[in-house]
């Protein structure tokens, strides 16, 4: 079975590199030399060159020449895990056995944008990492396979990533061998259970203190590493908060935003019930007991 392999983060470099541990047939590779969006970006060609394997740097993925470029290839089976394009029927095509999709999230729930950071941000207990064979919409095509995965409160955004891969790296362990053998199963997806993720805009990673401690908390684990980051406004400038801590403390009569205490241990910020502590930040210059974060 002949793979033609489409991917550029971190998580793709990992499946490539247990691909071929398993002697599976990459005839391409795929990727792209820079993402300005992809905090996990990884250039997958360094990998298929030291194993000679041949490969295509593009910008989209649905472009003429990259389309020619994997027919040349002729594979049986395209993968694209970790690409973060639309493809279009040119690429949906090319292949016999179609293109399989890779979503960390339990579809047909969380179809769409930034599924790990939603999933915790938004305070979920479970998310799942599901194989899929692509069509021409988003994340709506047949499920190969499904693993669920528990997000512990504990957790945050480099701790469910790796979570996910790890039950990909399993996943990919017995769908290879059903797809080469071609007695893997198609499970539709029913429609009407279908929901929607849409990108995350910068206005999304702002800590607002009206908003509730455990929020805020959710909210810094779902985009610190490997991810962008959470951030505070403080005297005009968006600066980067990586890791809280919930703390009981502060008045009935004090703002939200207002800094309680400004220390070697971290800065306290009153919020909408207690404070939180700023552990782990990119302040400079530390702000004072008594200024705000707004």
């Amino acid at each position: 079975m002949k793979i033609v392999f489409i991917g550029a983060v971190k998580f793709s470099s990992l499946l490539l590199d247990r691909l071929i541990e398993m002697g599976a047939d990459i005839a391409g590779v795929v990727t792209k030399r820079e993402s300005p969006f992809n905090a996990d970006f990884c250039d997958l060609a360094p990998a298929a060159a030291r194993r000679g394997i041949p490969y295509l740097h593009v910008t989209d993925i649905n472009d003429a020449g990259a389309v020619r470029w994997i027919e040349s290839l002729k594979p049986d089976i395209i993968f694209c895990f970790g690409f973060s394009q639309i493809m279009k029927k040119g690429i949906l095509g090319l292949a016999p056995m179609g293109v399989v999709g890779f979503h960390p999230a339990r579809l047909p729930s969380n179809r769409g944008r930034h599924p790990i950071v939603w999933a915790i941000a938004l305070g979920l207990k479970k998310t799942a990492a599901t194989f899929y064979l692509m069509d021409d919409g988003v994340d709506s095509g047949d499920i190969l396979s499904q693993e669920e995965i528990d997000i512990c409160e504990q957790d945050d955004a480099a701790s469910v990533y790796r979570k996910v891969a790890d039950a990909a790296l399993r996943q990919l362990k017995v769908l290879l061998p059903q797809l080469a053998r071609k007695d893997f199963r198609r499970i539709p997806q029913d429609p009407s259970k279908a929901t929607y993720w849409r990108k995350r805009g910068p206005g999304d990673g702002e800590l607002d203190f009206r908003m509730s401690r455990k929020a805020l908390q959710d909210l810094v684990r779902a985009l610190t590493h490997p991810y962008c980051g959470a951030h505070v406004m403080y005297k005009g400038n968006a600066i980067k908060v990586w890791e809280v801590k919930g703390v009981d403390a502060g008045a009935g009569d004090e703002e939200f935003g207002k800094i309680l205490e400004s220390s070697g241990k971290g800065i306290l910020v009153k919020c909408h019930e207690g404070a939180l502590l700023l552990t782990k930040h990119d302040f400079k210059t530390i702000p004072r007991k008594g200024e705000y974060l707004l």
